[in-house]
């Protein structure tokens, strides 16, 4: 897709959107990130299983290698523009690698103690990817104004939407563009609006935090090299302000109930969770209740706060581990 050229638009200060002015936030009571998003309509019980239940997961090669690609090209910006160049991303490999085990120490169970090819492969196959970063992108032209940031934004008056963004853009008469780096391949045309939804719940915190659409929304495709450009409008973004919002209402609705239902999927190869799941005959662990207070009734559970801020690990778009997402 093409990026068009289109005017900024301010945001329209209505209720439940975060104002720009500066005031306080107001108080809210949930929060949702786009990973959890995409859960939920994936397949409720995922939800469920990572959210309420908060079931551990062991991370894939696939889910670590891209978390050692982004943690590299976020510190190749910290070099001089002129020393941003494919051999000293390669060099960052090894000691961000280091440095990720040191500080999650899941990551250090991707690999068996016997495992003494699977490091080095692993760490050649990042530098590949950085390889296809560098053919879509020259790093010593660009200065990102932000890397990693979270943004956040209540709608709904209670509702906190957050989440990191891998870099974000901004030309000198302060246009925005928000980039994602996928490790996985460039997705068939029919996924593109599932690749996007991410992009799409940070095109809307920014919009209601800083009062513009932002122009363009990339995603980097660095295993196949490929650039996917996106315009989104004030528009679209309100329709899908609605979407996210229904989707939280469908989430308290299943917390209430206690009901959230598995939908199988070819994505259930992937799942860390089927021994607690009906569909493979399984059975989840028993509904996490909220504490009473005391000397008082057990209260009833509207639903949960997103504990997971950022959106990692995720499963990369492309690489036959799709989310299944829409906007």
């Amino acid at each position: 897709m093409t990026a068009e050229t289109v005017t900024s638009q301010t945001a329209p200060r209505g209720p439940g959107t975060t104002p720009t002015s500066g005031r306080p936030t107001p108080p809210v009571a949930a929060s949702l990130s786009p990973s959890r998003a995409a859960d939920f309509k994936t397949c409720p019980l995922l939800y469920r299983f990572r959210s309420i239940d908060r079931l551990p997961e062991r991370p894939s090669v696939d889910q670590a290698r891209g978390t050692l690609v982004h943690a590299v090209l976020e510190r190749l910006f910290d070099l001089p523009a002129d020393r941003r160049t494919p051999a000293a991303a390669a060099d960052l490999v090894a000691p961000q690698w280091e440095r990720l085990v040191t500080e999650q120490a899941d990551l250090a169970e991707v690999f068996t103690a016997d495992d003494l090819a699977g490091p080095v492969e692993f760490l050649d196959s990042a530098r590949g990817l950085l390889d296809g970063y560098f053919t879509v992108e020259d790093p010593r032209r660009l200065e990102p104004a932000e890397r990693e940031s979270l943004v956040s934004a209540v709608v709904d008056d209670e509702l906190l939407i957050r989440g990191y963004i891998d870099r974000l853009d901004i030309s000198p008469d302060g246009a925005l563009r928000v980039v994602d780096y996928k490790t996985g391949g460039a997705p068939r045309e029919a996924f593109e609006a599932r690749a996007l939804f991410q992009l799409k719940f940070y095109a809307l915190v920014l919009w209601r935090t800083r009062g513009v659409v932002p122009k363009v929304l990339r995603l980097l495709y660095l295993k196949d090299a490929e650039v996917c450009d996106y315009t989104p409008d004030a528009d679209e973004l309100v329709r899908f302000e609605r979407t996210v919002v229904a989707l939280w209402h469908a989430i308290e609705q299943a917390t209430r109930a206690r009901d959230f239902r598995p939908r199988p999927s070819r994505l259930c190869g992937w799942c860390n969770h089927q021994a607690h799941c009906p569909a493979f005959g399984g059975t989840p662990p028993p509904f996490p209740e909220p504490a009473a207070a005391p000397g008082g009734p057990v209260p009833v559970q509207a639903g949960p706060t997103d504990p997971a801020v950022q959106d990692g690990p995720t499963v990369p778009v492309g690489s036959g581990q799709e989310e299944q997402v829409s906007s």
